[in-house]
């Protein structure tokens, strides 16, 4: 037998031409992110964005992103000793997770906090934090959304805020009043109509108690089942209500929540989002009856904001991840990053990432304003956010599509991480209202409060006469906006999203980055993927902005 040599043996086995990994990086650092915190208010937040930025990016917290995905949750209807308990299990990574996210504000805390600038901050945190997972971002930003709908309700509320705001996490089932956080989750739709919430056939009886309910039926998606309380609409004798559900009864006996099962989702592993079943479950109003729509209103402005929040955010991962191994990776004698259709492609993605980054804090610092009784941005917000819903989500899976391309066959393996986003990215235009419903709700915000074209036309006016393509599709808007017809919906909003995006650039962003945007995007001179921007676009530019050190 002939003997070879250790070395020989060993040699094929050698790792040439591949990017090393990209943790430890700095989830913050994003010029967009930074500047437009400040710009909308929340400098003060810098410091700590910047510390989150770090952990988020840390080898530590992107193997808990990991872990909670591949390590699903796992529903447990009973004890060992028979007794129905409907609870979830969830691997240690996912608390990891929700631990750090609760303790930094991204839950309800910035309505506890009457400063200028904390939805903004909260946003923000979001947008670096969401480095990690995108599942453990539904409880917390229905936590969020719950505040101002509970408010209906100033009893409860009192009870209920001070827990919702907090930044203590505590996952096991008790008594609220006796816990020191809690969490809230969501029972809207059932298997019947889907968005359409007023056809819900939840049934609630009025019992001798005054304010107190019973609830009958089956919800067909409950996202985060393992919660301490939830905002729930049924039908009440004078019509569709809001109603707050905790699993646990202030007697300490467990609420019947019964969970039928867990979805099988596409992406958000993480998370657990289940089917409920409600018989004899006690519940309390929330806002007067009748009025379930109205009262959960402001809810679903707060999530829809979100939506765009973790869109914009895989973005912006997904783009770092490709810019990483672009530079880093080499083809035909050169590196990726050096190649001029490379390139091409990633300036595109980066101005993709930019405008999605820009549009969702400017969403916050509407968000913001509107809380603190700014009518002007109260009405910009009502239209705006659902422009920025549609068309921001819609993006996001072709986004996430083309940065993973160019990973090669890298990125289509689990390993890598990006086939995780990729399947995250359609939920978040699903969530909280599909295209057509967002889309729809835009023209109804423009039909029933004019108020809200004359925000968004103000909002415009602001970068008027500064590029002559972007006043174009100003006045371009103002036409469709005469002329749409239902059928028409997707193509009036986003028109109307690619002009708001294009203002907020000609406005904040370097010259490079709103030229190219405007030329593309505005003027035609585009392709239909990614990686088509014109000859004239400084990829340059928009490369150092996008990925500073890194191209």
């Amino acid at each position: 037998m002939v003997s070879i040599p250790a070395p020989e043996q060993a040699a094929t086995h050698a790792v040439t031409n591949q990017p090393p990994p990209l943790s430890p990086y700095d989830a913050s650092d994003d010029s967009v992110l930074l500047e437009g915190l400040r710009r909308e208010g929340a400098g003060w937040a810098e410091e700590g964005i910047r510390r989150l930025g770090l952990r988020a990016g840390s080898a530590e917290a992107q193997e808990w992103a990991d872990q909670a995905n591949r390590h699903e949750p796992v529903l447990r209807t009973h004890d060992r000793y028979g007794n129905r308990v409907d609870e979830v299990d969830f691997h240690p990574s996912w608390h990891h997770l929700m631990r750090t996210a609760v303790a930094e504000g991204l839950a309800g805390t910035p309505w506890s906090e009457d400063r200028p600038g904390a939805h903004v901050a909260r946003t923000a945190g979001g947008l670096v934090w969401g480095h990690t997972d995108a599942g453990h971002g539904c409880p917390t930003s229905m936590t969020y959304a719950a505040i101002p709908a509970l408010r209906k309700e100033p009893e409860l509320a009192k009870v209920y805020e001070p827990l919702l705001t907090g930044r203590e996490y505590e996952p096991e089932l008790r008594v609220p009043a006796e816990k020191r956080g809690l969490l809230a989750g969501m029972g809207m739709t059932e298997k019947q109509s889907g968005s359409d919430v007023r056809t819900n056939t939840t049934v609630a009886t009025l019992t001798a108690e005054s304010g107190v309910y019973t609830l009958r039926g089956h919800k067909w998606f409950t996202s985060a089942p393992m919660c301490d309380v939830f905002l729930v609409l049924a039908q009440a004798p004078g019509g569709l209500s809001c109603f707050l559900v905790p699993r646990v009864l202030p007697d300490g006996s467990r609420n019947t929540f019964r969970i039928q099962r867990l979805k099988d989702k596409l992406g958000n592993r993480s998370n657990a989002s289940s089917e409920p079943e409600f018989d004899g479950t006690v519940a309390w109003l929330v806002g007067p009856e009748g009025q379930g729509v109205k009262t959960i209103i402001e809810m679903v402005n707060c999530t829809r904001l979100d939506c765009v929040m973790m869109s914009a955010t895989l973005m912006r991962r997904t783009l770092v991840e490709a810019g990483h191994h672009a530079r880093h990776r080499s083809a035909f004698g050169a590196r990726l990053v050096d190649q001029p259709l490379m390139r091409n492609v990633l300036a595109d993605l980066a101005l993709e990432s930019e405008a999605a980054t820009a549009l969702t804090l400017r969403l916050a610092g509407a968000a913001d304003r509107a809380v603190r009784g700014d009518a002007g941005e109260q009405a910009f917000r009502r239209i705006a956010t659902a422009v920025g819903k549609y068309w921001v989500t819609k993006r996001g899976p072709a986004f996430t599509a083309e940065a993973l391309e160019c990973l090669g066959g890298n990125g289509y393996v689990e390993d890598s991480g990006m086939p995780r986003h990729y399947r995250e990215a359609p939920l978040l235009s699903i969530w909280e209202g599909s295209g057509n419903v967002n889309a729809l709700d835009v023209l109804r915000a423009l039909h029933r409060a004019p108020d809200t074209a004359q925000a968004l036309f103000g909002e415009l006016a602001l970068a008027q006469g500064s590029d002559v393509r972007l006043d174009a599709a100003v006045a371009r808007l103002k036409d469709l906006l005469a002329t749409t017809s239902e059928a028409g919906a997707r193509r009036l909003v986003e028109h109307m999203a690619l002009t708001l995006q294009a203002s907020l650039l000609v406005r904040h962003a370097p010259s490079a980055v709103a030229d190219a945007f405007c030329a593309t995007r505005l003027g035609g001179d585009w392709g239909h993927a990614f990686g088509t921007l014109p000859d004239a676009a400084d990829v340059e530019a928009i490369l150092g902005r996008a990925l500073p050190g890194r191209n």
